[in-house]
């Protein structure tokens, strides 16, 4: 029996319409080897489509994968099945909530066309909506703080003073308490105030500069010891935003990556990348303007990762799974980004945990620094 034609030895035009899809797209054939492969299957499973198309599912995904029962189901009823919510990973990819959807070629028995729907996309615009109400929360948080409290702890002080110097010796330690408090709330109330700071002034960057000085810095500091990986796209466009921001928040970022890796007393690293990737776009507030996000930045660790309970309030102030921590670090995090208008991305399972900030791009011909 002659072998079914494939996009990729017997129709060009079908190779470019289906290379133009957005929606990674294989061909499996007879016999459980794949003869297609498009462009987004290539990025989607992080391989070229000529390896791809070397080898079976076996080599993308495990022997007991639900997506060996969808294609067991095609090959003996026909027609379109789809599965939903599978889990696809390996050293080289990994998606969660995909939903998969198999179909035979008709007139061809035994070839089945495989689409993969990554909801990934949703899911970043979904988590930003909370990330952003949370910003805007420690936002008005530090304006109430600012007027509300600041003010009477600096009259509660002053009168704690006063009877430290008139009271008895075994009440002076209270009122020496008393004071030592204040200016612990004073403190918090003073971290709290870059929250409410007005907007800052942004500029065309270089991204990349700014994030080899946040490896410098964190190298000599927070990640001293540390192995710190960096795999950089050199062909990225500038980025536009606040370098001082931008840097704070990266390097909270790896502080927290750092931390995390401590916490199992195993040797792990952090890895800096960046990658384009287009598709993704938010209007602007009180405005009909769209603003793309195709700049990725990620920050990856190999610490215990992030339990599903604690993720969806990631970014909300005080939030903290460590005992020192004061839950605020994160909180700035989303502030900032909320300020640049990004959106960010949360993946993690156990020894990996991995940050993507979605960052907005100037245009061509813009001067970066």
């Amino acid at each position: 029996m002659k072998p079914p034609p494939s996009p990729q030895d017997g129709s060009p035009s079908a190779a470019l319409l289906l290379d133009s899809l957005p929606v990674p797209v294989l061909e499996l054939g007879p016999s459980g080897k794949l003869r297609f492969a498009n462009a987004a299957a290539e990025e989607f499973f992080g391989t070229s489509r000529h390896q791809l198309c070397q080898g079976t599912l076996e080599d993308l995904v495990p022997g007991d994968h639900p997506l060996f029962l969808l294609v067991q189901h095609v090959r003996k009823d026909g027609g379109s099945i789809t599965e939903h919510e599978l889990t696809f990973s390996s050293p080289r990819f990994h998606h969660e909530g995909v939903t998969v959807q198999g179909a035979d070629v008709l007139d061809y028995p035994g070839s089945i066309l495989l689409t993969f729907h990554d909801s990934s996309a949703v899911r970043v615009l979904d988590r930003q909506l909370a990330f952003r109400s949370a910003a805007r929360s420690v936002s008005g948080m530090a304006e109430m703080l600012a007027h509300e409290v600041r003010n009477p702890l600096s009259g509660i002080k002053g009168a704690a003073q006063i009877l430290e110097n008139s009271v008895e010796e075994s009440d002076k330690e209270l009122a020496t308490l008393i004071c030592d408090e204040v200016d612990r709330i004073d403190a918090l109330v003073e971290r709290m105030g870059i929250f409410g700071a007005a907007p800052a002034e942004f500029r065309s960057l270089n991204i990349h500069r700014v994030l080899e000085h946040v490896r410098l810095l964190a190298s000599k500091g927070c990640a001293a010891g540390l192995r710190i990986v960096e795999r950089y796209d050199p062909s990225l466009p500038h980025v536009w935003g606040n370098r001082d921001q931008l840097v704070q928040m990266l390097l909270n970022l790896v502080k927290n990556a750092a931390e995390a890796i401590r916490e199992t007393d195993k040797p792990g690293e952090i890895t800096l990348s960046t990658s384009y990737r287009p598709g993704i776009r938010l209007t602007v507030p009180g405005t009909a303007q769209w603003r793309h996000l195709p700049l990725v930045v990620t920050v990856r660790d190999t610490g215990p990762g992030i339990s599903e309970t604690i993720r969806p309030h990631l970014f909300e102030p005080f939030v903290t799974t460590r005992m020192s921590g004061s839950g605020l670090g994160l909180a700035l995090v989303g502030k900032i980004m909320d300020d640049h208008g990004g959106v960010i991305e949360v993946e993690s399972r156990p020894g990996r945990t991995e940050i993507s900030l979605y960052l907005p791009v100037v245009p061509e011909g813009s001067e970066g620094v």
